[in-house]
């Protein structure tokens, strides 16, 4: 078969896509504290590795369309199983693009637990939760499922419109963070420990860089004609640049300074929002989506403060929020040129309602199902550290690593134990310098 340019193009964004993901790794790891960072990268990391092997085995069958299903909720898991009768190049290459979307997906949901979840409880939730939730919602959305043409409630009210992922992407993912943290609980001193600040902003900054890299491969992969993925690029352009300004003039008027973190934020809320109404709305209806999210995602990070919900990273301020703000706004903004207005081009309401509804219905499907999954997990495997480890950090005590070495608390890839951390029992004579190790230098190295 020849390579088309489109096929060379849906190659370039599928490892603009997964390149998203350590992007994330370093957005989410500059935000931790010092002594999580490492764990918080590997949560990202190691998203790569559970769920392309699940998207290859069952994933991709479960959200391709085929007469094949369970109530147009998701495909026969095993009508495609291993890919075994794609043959195709389009074909597989499809199967890759769909592939980054579900793992960045659940990478995101991480932020939410950052500094005091257990690895092993998230490796293991991980495949359940893109098996049972984000494959569904992908098959409901864009295999053919509920919310399609074909699907009762696109028949019944109108086909939901989410062309790279409001509904799939982000809100599945802030709705299942906010429920895993309020089964793990707050971190201690949750509000009032000033140690659980950013340890390192010049990676969150690069780390949003990179997203906003890649993310032009998130939503203009699928643009079926040149004049769809220019308008694509452009609306990806403006809108987190308005939303980063919208963000600013926020912390400006509120807290009477404009900040890195808050510039790096207002850039992903945009991006979030202008996701699902990318191919939709023309480059002013952008920059108007990206201010809104900007200043709605920039005042509801604080209500986790008010609520005592918490949720390290802001995965629900920025992804839930402005993934609502998106997906809502197409109701309105959506042109004609596009085959489907919104209200403001005289389109009436029906598809503000078809928005307003499937939104809920994304909230609350994933809001029931992570629960199903996360809380038996809890239960009997446990889903968070013990105190002793959180305080340590997660960094040395799950993954025996520091992300930052001083010259104390290991040598030659061996780390004090963390017992001997706990207890104040000296690590021992450093034959190298000929120096001690002791307990208190440990715990500064990586207490940070």
């Amino acid at each position: 078969m020849e390579l088309t340019a489109g096929l060379v193009w849906l190659l370039v964004a599928s490892a603009l896509v997964l390149f998203m993901t350590p992007g994330l790794a370093f957005f989410y790891g500059g935000m931790t504290r010092a002594k999580s960072a490492l764990n918080m990268m590997m949560m990202s990391f190691v998203a790569i590795g559970t769920v392309a092997i699940v998207w290859v085995l069952w994933g991709a069958s479960m959200a391709t369309s085929n007469e094949d299903n369970f109530f147009q909720i998701f495909a026969n898991p095993f009508s495609h199983f291993g890919l075994h009768n794609f043959s195709e190049p389009a074909d597989l290459l499809s199967v890759g693009y769909a592939a980054t979307f579900a793992i960045i997906t659940v990478a995101l949901i991480s932020g939410a637990v950052a500094d005091r979840a257990k690895f092993s409880a998230w490796v293991l939730f991980t495949p359940i939760w893109v098996t049972l939730v984000y494959a569904p919602m992908a098959f409901m959305v864009w295999g053919g499922g509920l919310f399609s043409e074909d699907g009762w409630f696109g028949q019944t009210f109108a086909p939901v419109i989410d062309f790279a992922g409001g509904t799939v992407v982000h809100i599945n993912a802030g709705v299942a963070g906010l429920i895993l943290v309020l089964i793990i609980g707050n971190r201690k001193g949750f509000g009032k420990d000033p140690n659980h600040r950013p340890h390192n902003v010049p990676f969150v900054m690069l780390g949003a860089a990179i997203l906003w890299f890649g993310w032009f491969g998130f939503n203009a992969g699928a643009a079926g004609t040149v004049e769809q993925a220019g308008l694509i690029w452009i609306n990806t352009l403006v809108a987190p640049a308005a939303a980063m300004l919208g963000w600013l003039a926020v912390e400006r008027f509120r807290d009477g300074h404009p900040t890195s973190l808050g510039a790096a934020s207002g850039v992903v809320a945009g991006l979030v929002a202008i996701t699902p109404a990318c191919a939709n709305v023309s480059p002013l209806g952008a920059i108007a989506l990206g201010v809104v999210a900007g200043i709605a995602s920039a005042l509801a990070v604080g209500l986790k403060f008010k609520f005592g919900y918490d949720d390290s990273l802001d995965v629900v301020g920025v992804h839930l929020v402005s993934g609502v703000v998106g997906t809502v706004a197409i109701g309105f903004l959506a042109t004609p040129t596009q085959g489907t207005a919104g209200l403001f081009y005289g389109g009436g309401s029906t598809q503000l309602v078809a928005q307003v509804l499937a939104a809920v219905f994304a909230m609350v499907f994933t809001a029931v199902v992570t629960f199903i999954i996360a809380y038996p997990i809890h239960k009997f495997m446990g889903f968070r550290v013990s105190q002793e480890q959180e305080a340590v950090g997660v960094d040395l005590s799950l993954h025996a690593e520091t992300a930052y070495e001083f010259g104390v608390g290991g040598h030659g890839g061996s780390f004090q134990p963390l017992h001997d951390l706990i207890t104040g029992k000296k690590q021992g004579s450093d034959t190298a310098s000929g120096s001690d190790t002791t307990t208190d230098a440990g715990k500064e190295s990586v207490g940070a």
